[in-house]
């Protein structure tokens, strides 16, 4: 397929896990592709493993990140046919034992950060461009230790809708919703390496399909969104969960 031949697109969030393996599925399918992330380590193996991918320092949860990544992304691309705002923080804490810098850092690079760089790169997006967020199915679940996790994602649900009404009828805003993933998520939720395991299990036991999702299956879901494919789809959100919601 080449459904991205010619087109310009944007992840944040894209050295790692499902932001990298949506750019190389728009790299396979002909697109130029531009990653941002905050590990120039792991930037630089996404750049050796993607043909042409053009990767950058770019902290989603800095508000002066936002007009600096649209200068960038103006240089580099000059336009933007697609938008996949894939960066996320999540740390796992109680009611009990949260901090308001926890509750600051998440919703910062959670919700504040999408919110301000759709209004630096709003400019740059085509007539009938496409962004997709990507939210979580935590914000649907009482998950124990996920209270600021699920409330970030919840708004950024919300964020969606309100984008998908004021955007239309040029641009198309959509979300994609990931069940439980393999990626190190779980080893960055600050909790000790057997609560880790302890929850990745129990989560486990919830899944319908008996596994976690692989990145490739949320970059498929993400890449449908993008594309043209989706072409009368705005406001939506897509949930690829192996069945924890809905079954």
């Amino acid at each position: 397929m080449s459904r991205f031949q010619g087109r310009h697109v944007v992840i944040t969030g894209g050295s790692g896990g499902i932001g990298k393996a949506t750019a190389a599925r728009v790299v396979a399918e002909g697109g130029r592709v531009l990653i941002t992330g905050t590990n120039q380590g792991k930037l630089d193996q996404a750049r050796r493993e993607i043909d042409g991918l053009i990767a950058l320092v770019n902290d989603a949860g800095d508000p002066e990140s936002a007009p600096a990544l649209a200068a960038a992304v103006e240089t580099h691309l000059g336009r933007v046919d697609g938008l996949f705002l894939n960066a996320g923080y999540g740390e796992m804490v109680s009611h009990d034992q949260v901090t308001a810098a926890q509750f600051d850092r998440q919703f910062a690079v959670n919700v504040r950060g999408p919110i301000l760089q759709v209004r630096a790169l709003a400019g740059l997006l085509t007539e009938g461009a496409a962004i997709v967020l990507n939210t979580s199915v935590v914000q649907e679940i009482g998950m124990p230790g996920g209270i600021l996790y699920g409330a970030s994602k919840a708004a950024l649900r919300n964020v969606t809708r309100v984008l998908a009404a004021e955007m239309a009828p040029k641009v198309r805003v959509n979300a994609v919703s990931p069940g439980p993933v393999s990626t190190d998520f779980f080893a960055r939720t600050g909790l000790p390496e057997e609560q880790t395991a302890a929850l990745a299990q129990g989560i486990l036991s919830q899944v319908a399909l008996q596994r976690f999702g692989q990145p490739g299956e949320i970059a498929s879901a993400a890449a449908f969104l993008l594309s043209a494919d989706a072409s009368f789809m705005t406001g939506s959100e897509l949930v690829v969960d192996g069945g924890i919601t809905q079954v």
